[in-house]
């Protein structure tokens, strides 16, 4: 069995910011595969479902970013999962939009979701790290992950969602580089092949008995074309 958390911020005023990618992704995964409907729980919203023989829930914590780590123990004392069995989807600000990467174990960076997470786990789980960009000075952070992402990152966005999906069985089974390869193919799929062109119309070469035709014509005799027109 695994817990898959994503973090955010509950409600509609937080629902688009960059902050809340990990609600978004996990919202995406209960959709596409027909997970069981969201319900309240561990001070969040769950949804169960499996992807083969593996058991995977999905929780939202709603304790807003900063004490996501209350609703992580609870739900991880309730199922008895092992710590190493839960994988935490967040926004990255060190990666580029549209970027995506596995991390196991490690420091919180300062994302105050993953360090409350550490307060009250540990640092061990697993993190599929979405990026999200940095605004380029850290006073500015606050304001970035809190602003929604911009229409002009919306189709990036909805093709790394729908990449994470693709991926999520791959991700249940352990097959790390075969999830990252479905979030690859829906952000950057690889440019199909041209082939061999064939010649345009303008390259296409004349049929060669039109020039011989004509050139047989022109050198006819008047005595050849006399006895052509008496012959009619």
């Amino acid at each position: 069995m695994q817990l898959w958390v994503g973090l955010g911020n509950p409600g509609a005023k937080y629902a688009n910011n960059r902050h809340n990618i990990g609600f978004m992704a996990l919202d995406r995964i209960a959709e596409d595969h027909g997970f069981a409907p969201w319900r309240g729980k561990f001070q969040g919203q769950v949804s169960e479902g499996r992807f083969g023989s593996t058991r995977v829930v999905l929780l939202k914590p709603e304790t807003f970013m900063n004490l996501s780590g209350q609703s992580v123990r609870a739900a991880a004392d309730f199922y008895k999962v092992d710590v190493s069995d839960i994988t935490v989807f967040h926004d990255e600000l060190d990666l580029a939009p549209g970027k995506c990467r596995l991390k196991q174990g490690g420091g919180h960076a300062g994302h105050n979701g993953l360090r409350s997470i550490h307060q009250h786990m540990s640092p061990d789980y697993a993190r599929v790290r979405l990026g999200i960009g940095h605004p380029g000075h850290k006073d500015r952070v606050a304001g970035y992950v809190l602003n929604d992402f911009p229409k002009a990152e919306q189709e990036m966005l909805d093709d790394l969602l729908r990449g994470i999906s693709d991926g999520a069985p791959a991700l249940a089974a352990g097959d790390g580089s075969k999830f990252l390869n479905a979030v690859s193919l829906r952000v950057a799929p690889p440019r199909s092949s041209t082939g061999t062109k064939g010649p345009t119309k303008a390259d296409t070469p004349a049929p060669q008995n039109a020039p011989q035709k004509k050139e047989a014509t022109e050198t006819r005799s008047p005595f050849d074309k006399l006895k052509d027109h008496f012959r009619k």
